[in-house]
């Protein structure tokens, strides 16, 4: 029973495991253009059935409250999109006098860059418990802002320049991440109290549709035939970002839990993920623009197409120990805040 009981509670690392393994054996399945169809299910129905769930499962008024949390907002998108690609630059200038391939440091570059992603980082946050709100604002803030910030950002460390289809793209994350998420909402309205008596396992949802997010990203990235890499430049390179991204997600734990903070740990969390998280789904495309004729293209994506995986798995595999610090956090602050009994004389 205890065995059973353990497997309950780790499935999602389990169905991690298996789903990887599985693109390993047969990546043309899950592939772009192959029988799955990901450029349909996951880039439109996957991400639109995360956000119609997180506005199905979501009280209006914590979606409201998170709205206003400013300095939540200004927190991740500051980090993301400014100290997240010049820390970066700082550290590739050390890593240029090494013999690692320029092209893969540039992809580096490009990784650094990017906007948060509309779906991982809202999982993840949903997973542990944390504040889901913020993280949906964010990440769908966050990729609105990255559609105009990427380009200029690239342009600025790397010198290349194109024009980017701003209306397409914006049109996609509207239908994807908005609408999916209004129309949550106002079904909410209809059924909020079958919601709150049946309660449905919206998180375990969630889940199901990240591992088929992380199938189809490992299906593409062991498919692709572009990817030459000698075995040593790419375990530098896994290494580098697994490095980066427990690096970030230190810092920003570090900097949102300090004594003159006024995130709660909830917000915490989100913050964590939506702070050190990339999106794979607008940086593909927008390296193939503003590289577009470029002879080491594939090089430059592989640090992103090695990110995005990554970031799922670390975040994964830390969601245990989060939701434990999370908690314990709010019970600390719980006994912090009670009204201590009066002492008789």
């Amino acid at each position: 029973m205890g065995l059973l009981e353990r497997l309950r509670k780790e499935w999602f690392i389990l169905g991690i495991v298996l789903v990887i393994a599985v693109a390993r054996l047969e990546p043309g399945v899950g592939v772009k253009g192959g029988p799955l169809k990901p450029e349909i299910t996951i880039t439109y129905i996957a991400v639109s059935a995360i956000f119609f769930n997180s506005g199905l499962s979501l009280k209006t008024e914590e979606l409201t409250s998170a709205l206003m949390h400013v300095k939540l907002h200004l927190f991740v998108q500051i980090f993301t999109l400014v100290f997240f690609p010049t820390a970066i630059w700082v550290f590739l200038q050390l890593l240029s006098i090494t013999p690692i391939n320029e092209w893969l440091l540039k992809g580096l570059q490009t990784v650094g860059c990017m906007p948060p992603p509309v779906s991982s980082a809202v999982i993840l946050t949903k997973a542990v418990g944390g504040n889901e709100a913020a993280a949906i604002f964010n990440s769908a803030f966050g990729s609105f802002l990255g559609i105009v910030i990427t380009p200029l950002l690239l342009l600025l460390f790397l010198g290349s320049s194109s024009s980017v289809p701003f209306t397409s793209i914006f049109s996609q994350l509207f239908m994807t991440v908005v609408v999916p998420l209004i129309i949550g909402q106002i079904v909410r309205r209809y059924i909020k109290d079958w919601l709150e008596r049946k309660k449905p396992p919206f998180g375990a949802i969630s889940s199901c549709v990240l591992l088929m997010i992380i199938y189809t990203t490992f299906c593409d990235t062991f498919a692709n035939p572009n990817i030459d890499l000698d075995k040593f430049s790419l375990i530098i390179i896994v290494l580098i970002i697994f490095s980066v991204q427990m690096s970030f997600m230190f810092l920003t734990f570090l900097f949102s839990t300090r004594n003159n903070s006024t995130f709660t740990p909830a917000d915490t969390v989100a913050i964590v993920f939506c702070s050190t998280h990339k999106s794979l789904t607008l940086g593909i495309p927008m390296l193939k623009i503003v590289f577009a004729g470029y002879e080491h293209l594939s090089l430059i994506s592989v640090p992103l197409l090695i990110y995005h995986p990554a970031q799922i798995l670390l975040g994964s595999l830390l969601v245990p120990t989060i939701k434990s610090w999370m908690v314990s956090r709010q019970k600390a602050l719980k006994l912090t805040r009670q009204p201590k009994a009066p002492v008789k004389v």
